[in-house]
């Protein structure tokens, strides 16, 4: 089985952190997003791997290369313009012969693989799409399913009274060759508001796996933060990367992940999950607290950033203060003694 992982959005609710960077390649624990979900590919032993792209695909080109150096084979269908979901898929028509497994390219998932691929067989289904349950349905659009797995309706952010399930789209499908035969090529064309009533209108085969392992949409700066705070609250040590260095009297209640040749300097205090890129430079008498800072950002001495996202190559004056929701794009200068 091959997978194609779409990754051709804007990202525009994670600006500005995507001015520069397309969103699949901003780093998680200092790792591209996508990377996760091609291990979780490799990991269940899909190795043939189509990128549909739009947004910046060069970046991915220059990343991934063919794949090789991860284990794994890449192939690339590139739009000339967003088709969306669907039409990027139909777009990536070309390389596919046989069952595809399909990720929406905003999802970190520990989905079971194998589980969903037997669930697909044993169904005789054309397509099957990923669902989760979730705690306050009216802020999604349900997916309603039969005893047997079957999808009867989609309802989109209910009110109270019209909400029949609590099970909503997790962005990952396979679909038979034929369901390619059911998008138009070319055109701009919506996977979750075209074709998926299109094959409940033609009874076509069509199933909802339903599973409760780990899922996010990291669609959202807020997203984008708690999923490092997911990650890291599992974590039971520190990750410091190859030649950082960090004083000996820096202080750190919580977690902290650094890249390579980073430097935290003396009587800095890290506070819950902190996320550190490469090339980072934090001053003296700083405080950290459940923040991530990418590569190459600089943080004077005493400067305080409280649960805010810091993009690349920035510089934080002194005595700065980036209070709770900032997020701060690549190259900004905050000015010394600055509050925001």
């Amino acid at each position: 089985m091959k997978a194609i992982i779409l990754i051709g959005g804007f990202g525009t609710r994670l600006r500005p952190l995507t001015c520069n960077t397309p969103k699949p390649l901003l780093p998680v624990l200092n790792k591209p997003f996508s990377l996760y979900q091609i291990e979780l590919l490799k990991k269940y032993g899909i190795k043939e791997i189509i990128l549909c792209m739009a947004y910046l695909p060069s970046e991915f080109k220059k990343y991934f290369g063919d794949g090789k150096k991860f284990g794994v084979k890449i192939s690339y269908a590139v739009e000339k313009s967003p088709l969306g979901t669907g039409g990027a898929i139909k777009n990536a028509e070309k390389f596919v012969n046989d069952s595809v497994l399909i990720f929406n390219g905003d999802v970190l998932t520990e989905i079971n693989l194998a589980k969903l691929i037997q669930f697909h067989r044993n169904k005789k289904a054309k397509a099957t799409i990923s669902l989760v349950s979730v705690p306050d349905p009216t802020s999604f659009g349900l997916v309603e399913t039969s005893k047997d797995g079957k999808i009867l309706q989609f309802l989109e952010k209910p009110s109270l009274n019209q909400i029949t399930c609590d099970t909503i789209n997790a962005g990952t499908y396979i679909f038979e060759p034929e369901i390619f035969r059911q998008m138009p090529p070319g055109v701009v064309y919506s996977v979750e508001r075209e074709l998926f009533p299109t094959l409940l209108n033609k009874k076509i085969p069509f199933y909802g796996y339903v599973y409760s392992a780990y899922w996010i949409d990291i669609g959202t700066t807020e997203k984008y933060l708690q999923v490092h705070n997911d990650l890291m609250n599992r974590m039971k040590k520190n990750v410091i990367g190859k030649n950082s260095k960090i004083a000996k009297s820096v202080r750190i209640f919580g977690h902290l992940v650094v890249g390579a040749q980073t430097q935290i300097s003396e009587k800095t205090t890290i506070y819950g999950n902190v996320c550190l890129g490469n090339n980072v430079k934090i001053g003296s008498g700083c405080f950290l607290s459940d923040c991530v800072i990418l590569d190459k950002t600089i943080l004077e001495e005493g400067s305080k950033i409280e649960k805010s996202l810091v993009g690349k190559n920035c510089i934080i004056e002194e005595n700065a203060h980036l209070k709770a929701g900032c997020v701060i794009g690549d190259k900004t200068v905050v000015r010394r003694y600055s509050k925001l």
